[in-house]
């Protein structure tokens, strides 16, 4: 062999060592790093349009816990729960998907409700905890499913440990004199399909126009919406909502330079993460703020969206 091949064989083999080497430290990364040691803080400033001049507050969010062993034990969530706390916000709202949801071969243990739900109402914020469920709490209850109502077991623990959970509902607040309502959607695909049931799709308790007839005077409207596709209806709607806020997506889990290879949305990558903005019917400007949450779905992988608590300055 001369000394040119030779040469050339050691690059392409040092190449390829390299590529390998890499690609497994990546792989490690995404799987032991992002998703288990990484935990930001990401912050959003923003007057919504129409929100009451004077009113000014922080509110944290927390979604897609999921709860499992080993990914989101509840030693983890504690700590999540403590990090919250130390934003000190003035209100927490929580998005949905407490549970893991379906049994996964990445999973090695559950975290049942009644252990996660007493640690999440450790949250402190002065103006109250509010949540909503989402998909993953109703397809993890397989009697809610055969009843096709709940309540569902994470939303029994939830109340009993003093977590007020929102279905299609809407609470009025006030802050510095000024009111505001919190509004809570049902899940938009809480129902799985199941044929001994007569389901043949996935179904949704979700009402928005009910949830929007709750609220009885012009305050500004703060909706919590598991999952964000039904941003279209709210922006459509004929009451308006200051600020959607959603969770599910988890950013896609893995994102690259502002895009996620796979979203679970009809609307691909249009919701899949971040501060969104878009027109309503008379022109004004509608915000949609979607948290990448805190754990995983389906595979425990996170690349490029690590788990985030979010920090919202309104006003």
């Amino acid at each position: 062999m001369t000394r040119r091949r030779l040469l050339t064989r050691r690059r392409f083999l040092g190449a390829l060592g390299f590529g390998a080497v890499a690609s497994a430290a990546l792989g490690s990364y995404a799987v032991a790093i992002e998703p288990m040691r990484r935990l930001k803080t990401t912050r959003y400033a923003l007057t919504p349009a129409g929100w009451t001049p004077g009113l000014k507050l922080r509110i944290a969010l927390i979604a897609d816990v999921h709860a499992c062993n080993p990914w989101m034990s509840a030693g983890r969530i504690a700590r999540i729960v403590e990090r919250c706390d130390a934003l000190r916000p003035d209100l927490v709202l929580l998005l949905g998907d407490f549970s893991a949801g379906l049994p996964s071969r990445f999973v090695t243990s559950d975290v049942p409700s009644s252990e996660w739900a007493p640690i999440l109402a450790e949250l402190r914020a002065p103006l109250g905890r509010y949540a909503v469920l989402g998909n993953h709490d109703w397809w993890g209850d397989p009697a809610a499913q055969t009843r096709g109502h709940g309540p569902t077991l994470g939303r029994i623990a939830l109340e009993e440990a003093g977590l007020p959970v929102l279905e299609n509902q809407a609470v009025r607040l006030e802050h510095g004199g000024h009111p505001f309502w919190v509004a809570g959607l049902g899940d938009q695909i809480a129902l799985l399909p199941r044929r001994e049931v007569g389901r043949s799709a996935l179904q949704g308790v979700d009402d928005l126009p009910a949830t929007l007839r709750a609220v009885e005077d012009d305050a500004p409207v703060i909706l919590m919406a598991h999952e964000p596709d039904i941003f279209p209806q709210v922006r459509a709607a004929e009451r308006p909502v200051a600020l959607t806020l959603s969770g599910h997506t988890h950013g896609g889990q893995v994102r690259l330079f502002g895009h996620s290879p796979v979203v679970p949305s009809r609307h691909g990558n249009r919701y899949a993460y971040g501060h969104v903005i878009e027109p309503r019917a008379d022109g004004t400007p509608a915000d949609l703020i979607v948290s990448g949450g805190l754990g995983c779905s389906i595979a425990p992988v996170r690349f490029g969206v690590p788990p985030e608590i979010v920090l919202l300055e309104l006003g």
